[in-house]
């Protein structure tokens, strides 16, 4: 008897002693200061949001959902906010994705019918970003990433029923499967209204999908001019900053820093107009603007007006070429009032090429007044040699040579006079507070 009194003493011992070797902290992934190594949770646990944590979204939306400042949100997996259903972001709200690879990677779709109200405002803007971001809420530059790093997740793609010119009413955005019908743009809904983006930054965007099928910082296929888009920083894209695909969107205020492609990029003849707009380069970007004619038999013509461009050249390395800006397909519209500055020796603004005799198209629309080019300044005082002067600059690839018998309305400045209002821009951008313009 004596013995299994014993017995017992010497287990409610060792009990005892395993639990107190039970390292405690805080068991919680999501936490800030997560503890691998903890066994038991001690309640230490500190989230990017004191009070609200995180909230990991994994499937589609289908009915209304707000997701408010008080939390953090994780993007896992390609995310739709499906037709009839809206998504509310509130101002200050932070949204961290993860990675992902190809049609798994994580991308936030607002589909036709579908309707996203983020409005965020100067003091509180609302940022997408990278899971591996360790910014937190309130914070506007990240402490460990910077713009090199890219494609470390998908984008924002808005869609909408607004005409395209496309050789059928509705197709798929790109960097979205054919598998998934949320993908789907087009339409006949001119007026089309998909919600409100303001004060808005994305940030590390651009994973590819596939060989040339990477997602743009934000893509706008179809979009109608009831929505409402102004005030948007796009950061360290691997593909396009902003491309517009068709519809009738207007927009303004928009930035694109260090992308890896083109900065604004307008496809299938979409007829609306951006005031106000930047973009500053690096060592990776392309063009400033890449701007394409209709597909099919659909027309459209764009505005672009009061726009600063900000090319790369770091001593003299110009990384891809960092171009100002290349208009193909029988493109037609206006650019207004920009100005250029820091572009490399041999950066030109040019009427390109492209198959069934594009370069004369464009071309003959030059010559023609509906494409037009007005008040452009360019300052090159940094250059010694290459394209110094707008004779240099300005490039006709046809042997139409329009730039020789219609000479664009632009001038070598040393100081602008045109351009974007930087203002816009100050407080709530990333590229303003790390001095990039």
């Amino acid at each position: 008897m004596k013995k299994r009194h014993l017995i017992f003493a010497v287990a409610i011992a060792a009990s005892t002693v395993f639990q107190a070797c039970k390292k405690e902290g805080c068991t919680d992934s999501t936490a800030t200061n997560y503890d691998e190594k903890a066994k038991e949770d001690d309640g230490s646990c500190i989230y990017d949001n004191p009070g609200g944590g995180t909230e990991t979204v994994s499937s589609n939306i289908t009915s209304n959902t707000t997701w408010s400042a008080d939390k953090t949100y994780i993007l896992s997996g390609r995310i739709a906010v499906e037709d009839g259903a809206t998504l509310t972001i509130e101002a200050g709200t932070l949204i961290k994705a993860k990675g992902g690879t190809e049609a798994n990677a994580s991308v936030l779709i607002i589909a036709r019918g579908g309707k996203i109200m983020a409005q965020g405002t100067a003091a509180s803007p609302i940022i997408f970003t990278s899971e591996t971001d360790q910014i937190k809420a309130g914070e506007i530059e990240s402490p460990n990433l910077d713009e090199s790093d890219k494609g470390l997740w998908g984008g924002v793609i808005i869609l909408g029923k607004a005409p395209i010119s496309a050789d059928a009413s509705e197709v798929q955005i790109e960097g979205i499967p054919v598998s998934d019908a949320n993908g789907l743009y087009g339409g006949s809904v001119s007026a089309d209204n998909s919600g409100v983006f303001s004060y808005v930054s994305i940030r590390h965007g651009g994973t590819s999908i596939g060989s040339g099928n990477e997602i743009n910082g934000l893509t706008l296929g179809g979009v109608g001019s009831g929505t409402t888009i102004d005030h948007v920083e796009v950061v360290a894209n691997v593909d396009d900053g902003i491309e517009f695909f068709g519809g009738t969107v207007d927009a303004s205020d928009l930035l694109v820093w260090a992308q890896g492609d083109d900065a604004f990029d307008v496809d299938q003849a979409w007829s609306g107009t951006v005031d106000g707009f930047m973009y500053i380069g690096d060592a990776e970007s392309d063009h400033a603007l890449e701007i394409d004619g209709p597909e099919g038999s659909g027309t459209g013509s764009f505005t672009l007006t009061n726009g600063t461009l900000i090319g790369y050249n770091d001593a003299g390395a110009c990384g891809d070429g960092g171009e100002y800006a290349d208009f193909r397909d029988g493109a037609t519209g206006t650019v207004s009032n920009v100005y250029a500055e820091n572009f490399c020796v041999d950066a030109d603004w040019e009427l390109d090429g492209g198959d069934n005799d594009s370069v004369l198209v464009v071309s003959q629309n030059y010559t023609a007044g509906s494409l037009v080019f007005s008040s452009i300044e360019i300052k090159t005082s940094h250059l010694s040699s290459g394209n110094t002067a707008i004779t240099d600059i300005f490039l006709d690839k046809s042997y139409l040579d329009a730039f020789t018998t219609d000479p664009a309305d632009a001038t070598i400045v040393t100081t602008a006079t045109v351009g974007a209002t930087s203002s816009e821009f100050e407080n709530w951008t990333w590229a303003h507070a790390a001095g990039a313009f």
